[in-house]
């Protein structure tokens, strides 16, 4: 798994008023422009982003968000232009696609792909999806996390994206096989400690590692009941 790219940010260009975790638009010494997720935000630096430096953001809230983020935070590479999907705009979606989307959202157990809040984007023909923050939800509070790992995903019959799918099933067999021990310690390895503070319920930044992997693989190895879920919902979509 390569290293995550790291640039230092210069300029704080603007909000994107989106989201529970305020992220923003934030130019970097690369020249580039990124969408920040800003660790000092009010989910916590496990949704992440940022680099402060943004006296000259006149929003008090964002001004404090931006000086509670000093360090190490999350960008994601702007896409200028990119469209907001629109089930309503009868989009042309590749079926095989759909259900690839709809089977990973249903293994990283992620509520947010509805149409009220569909979380892609449509950039040069290509679909995009963002904004994972709310996947992995059990890593707030770590209850009975074995029990979730091994549960069906319900909320997946809200998915923006299951109007659109072909068998889920199939999909499992794509990309199942592509996952695993190895693959979830390399994803883990490259979360920074700095990501990672200690946590009543599993420890350090090590513990906390070891515990998405134990998940991940109990959850790849129960997946099952959230295809089978998944596929319910599809026929019934």
């Amino acid at each position: 798994m390569p290293e995550p790219r790291r640039v230092t940010a210069t300029r704080y260009v603007t909000p994107l008023r989106e989201g529970g975790s305020l992220p923003g638009l934030v130019e970097a010494d690369d020249d580039g422009l990124y969408v920040v997720k800003f660790r000092g935000a009010g989910q916590g630096p496990r949704d992440l982003a940022g680099e402060p430096f943004g006296d000259a953001e006149p929003d008090e809230e964002l001004q404090d968000l931006v000086h509670r983020s000093g360090g190490l935070n999350l960008g994601l590479d702007f896409l200028p232009g990119a469209l907001m999907f629109n089930p309503a705009a009868d989009p042309e979606v590749e079926p095989d696609v759909a259900a690839d989307v709809v089977w990973l959202d249903a293994f990283v157990t992620n509520p947010d792909r509805t149409a009220a809040n569909p979380n892609l984007l449509v950039w040069h023909g290509r679909t995009w999806l963002i904004d994972h923050g709310a996947a992995l939800y059990v890593h707030h509070a770590w209850r009975d996390p074995d029990a979730h790992a091994e549960g069906a995903f319900e909320r997946i019959r809200d998915h923006v994206l299951l109007p659109f799918a072909s068998d889920v099933a199939a999909a499992d067999q794509r990309l199942a096989p592509r996952l695993g021990t190895t693959v979830f310690e390399a994803l883990v390895a490259a979360i920074p400690d700095a990501w990672l503070p200690d946590d009543a319920a599993v420890g350090d930044a090590a513990g906390q590692r070891f515990a998405y992997v134990r998940y991940l693989e109990r959850r790849l190895a129960a997946r099952a009941r959230f295809v089978e879920e998944a596929d319910r919902a599809r026929r019934a979509a």
